[in-house]
């Protein structure tokens, strides 16, 4: 006596690859073929203009994404926040954790118990809302 024939296992839908991206106003981008974007692509230029994003795909993958001249100088331009100013905040910040008082504080917080540190806890908790 023979077997059935196994049927073939149903594939799992695979993720849209688009789903996860947004523009700046939180909506999902235009999306264009490769192609349709090089036919269309004064259409494509005044949506980019008007503040969102493109995204173009092949094959149905996105392969890239055409944002305005002041959207890409927003994402490369360099922070403020500067190594240099990172450590000079770092030195700050322990230079005030070294003084008698923050030692005291700190062997206070190590001594506890358990209960007392729940206790303080919760408390700092209620107070940040």
């Amino acid at each position: 006596m023979k077997k059935p024939a196994a049927r073939p296992a149903l594939a799992a839908p695979r993720p849209d690859p688009l789903a996860e991206l947004r523009d700046r106003r939180g909506e999902p981008p235009a999306a264009f073929t490769a192609t349709d974007a090089k036919k269309r692509f004064g259409r494509v230029l005044e949506m980019v203009l008007r503040g969102g994003a493109v995204v173009i795909t092949r094959h149905d993958a996105p392969k890239a994404i055409l944002i305005s001249v002041d959207d890409f100088n927003a994402l490369t331009r360099p922070t403020d926040r500067t190594l240099d100013a990172l450590s000079a905040d770092f030195d700050a910040m322990l230079a005030r954790m070294q003084t008698p008082k923050a030692r005291a504080r700190m062997k206070a917080a190590f001594d506890a118990s358990p209960k007392k540190v729940g206790r303080a806890a919760v408390a700092a908790a209620r107070k940040r809302g």
